[in-house]
């Protein structure tokens, strides 16, 4: 009986970047990262060919919010020893997505076999970086509340475009109290290089988004009668933009599970 009630018990959240990794890396976490290893810096994930690996570079140098570059590994290397030094960009997230001429292909939680000598890693800030900001604020933060992933929506807001990249921005959503909105928006301003403040406040139709029931990626959440939509500029932008590119190969993370540092999210913020 005591065996089946340990085997039932839920997985101790990791507290460290490393702890992440190595419990993701071994299978033992496999949900959303939102909400573990607190103060540590998570990261979007893009993994394109070297060559279009320019390109790319500059289409986030022209959309930081969306796209802020974390770090940009060396072809075929699959560390990023800015970002931690056991770090292993093939096990180390709890799922990818594999993109094929734009096309969905696969959702492995292993892409060793996958991984080729051209292989380039771009990493992203993410706004979970700035949710234990927003935490330690006193702000809800629904989707961690519902422990669900966060919501996210593809606007008709336009990227600039850089080469073959181009497409809409995607932003993802916290729904709050009008006061809460705007100490969201003071707190989140300090955090620049992980999206920093929101790119829109209520009224989502003024964006494109017509029912936010019904996200394109993520997780739909609970929208109090008192409360707004806020949304901010998501690291998802660019599997939007792969959509639309169609690159013959692309690695990209599962929404709402990320890459996590041994960065703390104190060094990216302006005092």
């Amino acid at each position: 009986m005591a065996s089946a009630q340990a085997q039932s018990q839920p997985p101790a959240v990791p507290q460290t970047g490393l702890e992440a990794r190595l419990a993701i890396r071994s299978g033992a976490w496999t949900g959303p990262t939102s909400g573990i290893a607190p103060g540590f810096v998570q990261g979007n994930l893009a993994i394109l060919p070297g060559a279009l690996a320019s390109d790319f570079m500059r289409f986030c140098q022209l959309n930081p919010k969306p796209c802020p570059l974390l770090a940009v590994g060396a072809p075929g290397d699959w560390r990023l020893p800015s970002l931690a030094s056991d770090l292993d960009i093939r096990t180390d997230i709890v799922r990818y997505r594999i993109f094929r001429n734009g096309e969905l292909a696969g959702e492995p939680t292993d892409i060793t076999e996958h991984w080729r000598d051209d292989l380039v890693i771009f990493a992203l800030g993410c706004s979970f970086s700035f949710e234990d900001a927003l935490t330690e604020g006193g702000i809800e933060l629904r989707h961690v509340t519902e422990n669900c992933a966060v919501s996210m929506y593809r606007t008709n807001i336009p990227t600039t475009a850089a080469g073959p990249f181009h497409g809409p921005l995607v932003v993802s959503m916290r729904p709050m109290k009008p006061a809460d909105a705007i100490r969201a928006i003071q707190i989140t301003t300090r955090f620049p290089a992980v999206h920093g403040a929101p790119v829109h406040i209520g009224m989502p139709e003024q964006i494109g988004i017509k029912d936010l029931s019904k996200p394109d990626y993520g997780a739909a959440v609970t929208v109090k009668d008192d409360e707004i939509p806020v949304f901010w500029a998501c690291g998802v932008t660019p599997q939007s933009v792969v959509a639309t590119v169609k690159p013959e190969f692309c690695i990209t993370h599962y929404p709402g599970t990320m890459l996590v540092t041994d960065r703390k999210n104190s060094e990216f913020a302006i005092m």
